[in-house]
């Protein structure tokens, strides 16, 4: 019996191998950070190369200093940052351009010209998304149009063009396998999410041929097995989710209903709403959660653009801080903000604002502000924005909600956590592992693998940490998110 399950966690920031046992505990984990280009301003790129060489050496570190045989591997899940696409050789295997980033914004101008084209309703209709420079399809469109080796190979049939699990796919399976899953493939703005299939009107508006796109599959499943030169035995990849997606399973969310929100970069915050497709009238996407065997399951979703990056601002621009564990010593050193209010739209802003000129902001300014209101200002702007997504989901769906399960490296901030309680006065759960996305990823290999009989099996795994529960009244909590709403509206259309 293979006890381990290998979680390949390829993010922003960083790739990832995490191994967990078949009880969802956290046996070894091994990171090794990415290099962030910037060619220009609003610009942001990778080297596609670096990401499958880093994710390759993390998972053979996990596995060697963890002090397993690979034959120990049950099942690799594959889970990744979304949007961000590369598009490569498919004589060669090497990348024609560096991946574009899901935070890059050189198609703004593209995405404005959709806006007003007679495929825009269509748009959020299929795809349940909102036409932004975010999403990978006008990313395609930028890399056929202005990289011309690009368009002359894809003329030729042999370019292949997809999201990151794609890439590390097809470099994991030896170049066997051009696919990608339901979750990931929902992001593109290229993908119809109730038939399933890629969109023949949405491709001809973007001129992106479907030859290079991958084959989309239900997140849990066989993928395929690892080429026996990587890790010197094959093991079956049998999960691929987008990390938010991912993370919603790893917080065993699987009721219709239930919210997660990660603490990243940015802040992505989830409902699941079952087998229903959900239509938001208000600014949150639709998107596919998972496919599992033939069922699909879709969410709710507002992205927050900017949340522990505000705290990376205050440490490497601002220097205010040495340490992100340092803004909970210093947001506690004082009773409030001083009336101090940061809305860091440093790329603009997202859900459910979706502002591509908002530009950040600091309001409330007296000459009694010191650098400890500047610290907490930022870190309740990372819980105000969490609200401003939280309300509107309730709005869409008519779900009261009952609490929210989180994850994420902000998470580990109490002052954080129980600030967002209070604001949204419900309680806030914070679980054992916090490692939610890789954790996902293995629990959907562990179900693809056979490893485990069903949800109720993984759903037992889960277990709480920490709850936080509302200690400020409603109405203080009403008021400060009151002034709130004024500060946003002072950076919007600013650029």
């Amino acid at each position: 019996m293979r006890k381990y399950l290998l979680a390949l966690d390829q993010g922003t920031t960083s790739s990832r191998a995490i191994i967990f046992d078949l009880q969802g505990r956290l046996v070894k984990k091994v990171s090794k950070e990415i290099r962030q280009i910037y060619p220009r301003p609003g610009w942001v790129e990778h080297d596609a190369e670096e990401i499958w060489s880093s994710q390759l050496e993390v998972a053979r570190q996990a596995i060697r200093e963890a002090g397993f045989d690979s034959r120990d591997i049950a099942a690799i899940g594959i889970t990744n940052q979304r949007e961000t696409v590369v598009i490569w050789d498919k004589e060669t295997g090497r990348p024609l351009y560096n991946a574009i980033v899901w935070q890059c914004r050189r198609t703004a101008s593209l995405c404005e010209e959709l806006q007003q084209s007679p495929l825009a309703g269509e748009i959020k209709a299929k795809t349940g998304l909102i036409i932004d420079a975010y999403f990978s399809g006008p990313k395609i469109k930028w890399l056929m149009d202005n990289v011309p080796v690009i368009k002359e190979r894809a003329k030729a049939g042999k370019v292949l063009c997809g999201t990151i699990d794609s890439w590390l796919l097809w470099q994991l399976t030896g170049g066997r396998v051009h696919a990608t899953d339901y979750s990931n493939a929902s992001r593109t703005m290229l993908f119809n999410i109730h038939k399933l299939k890629w969109d023949e009107d949405l491709l001809g508006q973007m001129d992106v041929p479907l030859s290079i796109l991958p084959e989309a599959r239900p997140s849990c499943g066989y993928f395929g097995t690892t080429d026996s030169s990587l890790f010197g035995v094959p093991i079956p990849i049998t999960a691929i989710a987008g990390d938010q997606q991912a993370a919603l399973f790893g917080q065993c969310c699987f009721t219709p209903g239930m919210v997660k929100n990660t603490y990243g970069t940015g802040c992505f915050i989830l409902m699941n709403t079952g087998t229903e497709v959900p239509v938001s009238s208000r600014g949150l996407l639709t998107t596919i959660a998972w496919g599992i065997d033939n069922e699909v399951y879709y969410a709710l979703e507002g992205s927050v653009f900017i949340a522990g990056a505000a705290v990376q601002w205050l440490r490497d621009e601002l220097g205010l801080i040495t340490s992100a564990e340092e803004t909970e010593e210093y947001a506690l050193k004082v009773q409030d903000t001083n009336g101090v209010y940061i809305v860091p739209a440093f790329v603009g802003l997202g859900a459910p604002y979706w502002d591509m000129y908002a530009r950040g902001t600091i309001c409330g300014l007296t000459r009694g502000a010191n650098k400890y209101h500047l610290v907490r200002a930022a870190l309740e702007a990372i819980a105000y924005q969490t609200k401003a997504v939280l309300d509107t989901m309730v709005a869409d769906t008519g779900i009261d909600l009952k609490g929210m399960r989180v994850d994420g490296g902000a998470t580990r901030n109490n002052f954080l956590m129980q600030f967002q309680s209070d604001l949204i006065q419900i309680p806030v759960d914070r679980p054992e592992v916090n490692e939610t996305t890789a954790l996902g990823a293995a629990f959907l290999a562990g179900l693809g693998a056979g490893v485990y009989s069903g949800l109720e099996e993984i759903r037992e795994k889960w277990q709480v940490e920490r709850t936080f529960k509302p200690q400020m009244s409603p109405e203080r909590a009403a008021s400060l998110y009151k002034n709130w709403e004024k500060a946003v509206e002072k950076a919007k259309n600013w650029a």
